[in-house]
């Protein structure tokens, strides 16, 4: 499938997300001031932020998309990267101001019990949540989508978070009204440890990080193909949803131009098919012959 096409469908569960996300922000918020629940309150503003982040995300897909031109060589790909950086954010923000505001509710000792109605309303909420980060986990790992991958594990975290929430609900039904609060306060704290993570994720990709164990696994099916005498140095990179290589080999000297060009195609070749890598430059260098140590020979006298 060609990568812009990839990347288009990425869209569409970025779309998915952000209508899940209006809907359920909706439901959240007006039952939570109707049935007095910091912790569905809290839920429902956690959603308001997905439905920032989901759009976040969906504009730099779509800037992704453009091909490159004079001053992008490499297309636009990172754009989604940084895209899922602002939405880490954006996350963020929003779980330091959950806690502040549930944080103040409870030294003010509010003792009023929510509705056990707003339990009901955060149990389906986690239901429909599950359902979206499934299908989206399912369609990131098909296209290799970094991004979608990202709101996939966001949607994951607010299944447990509206999960949370109907714990404390149900256990403010139990003459512990404050637990609802607390609830809430693991909200906010959940909100910015899944920001936390995206956000180091997010970075170590922009800052050229790259699994060291995958970079091994580069190495040893490189250094298997017939004719690399020896690999000097494999570098790799994320750029976008694509993983750019770069690759020294030596081969033997006497080889001529066209031996040496094809050993460079094979390499290209297995690490297209073995480990899906599209961008391989291979830089080829002649073998050089280990240095023989003079012996001097001295006759004792």
């Amino acid at each position: 499938m060609d990568t812009y096409q990839e990347i288009k469908q990425g869209e569409r569960g970025a779309w998915i997300s952000i209508a899940a996300y209006l809907l359920l922000s909706a439901l959240k918020l007006i039952s939570g001031y109707l049935f007095h629940s910091s912790a569905l309150l809290a839920d429902g503003f956690n959603n308001v932020t997905d439905i920032i982040a989901s759009t976040a995300i969906l504009v730099g897909l779509r800037i992704s998309r453009k091909p490159p031109d004079s001053d992008h060589a490499y297309g636009h790909f990172r754009a989604e990267t940084v895209a899922v950086l602002v939405a880490s954010f954006i996350m963020a923000t929003v779980g330091i101001q959950v806690l502040i505001e549930t944080g103040r509710g409870l030294f003010e000792g509010k003792k009023t019990a929510p509705d056990p109605l707003s339990a009901v309303v955060a149990l389906v909420s986690a239901a429909g949540m599950l359902g979206v980060y499934l299908y989206n986990r399912r369609l990131a790992k098909r296209i290799n989508n970094q991004a979608l991958m990202a709101t996939a594990k966001d949607s994951l975290s607010d299944a447990f978070v509206s999960i949370g929430a109907a714990v404390g609900i149900f256990g403010a039904q139990f003459g512990l009204p404050w637990l609802d609060t607390v609830a809430a306060i693991g909200v906010g704290l959940l909100i910015c440890w899944t920001a936390w993570g995206i956000f180091k994720d997010a970075t170590h990709r922009l800052t050229d990080g790259f699994d060291e164990n995958e970079l091994h696994d580069f190495r040893s099916s490189i250094a298997r193909i017939p004719g690399v005498e020896a690999l000097k140095d494999v570098k790799a990179r994320v750029h976008g949803n694509h993983v750019l290589v770069d690759v020294v080999i030596e081969v033997d000297p006497e080889l001529s131009v066209t031996e040496s060009h094809e050993i460079s195609d094979r390499i290209e070749e297995r690490m297209s098919e073995r480990h899906n890598v599209m961008s391989v430059h291979v830089h080829v260098e002649p073998k050089q012959e280990e240095a023989v140590p003079l012996v001097t020979a001295r006759k004792d006298r």
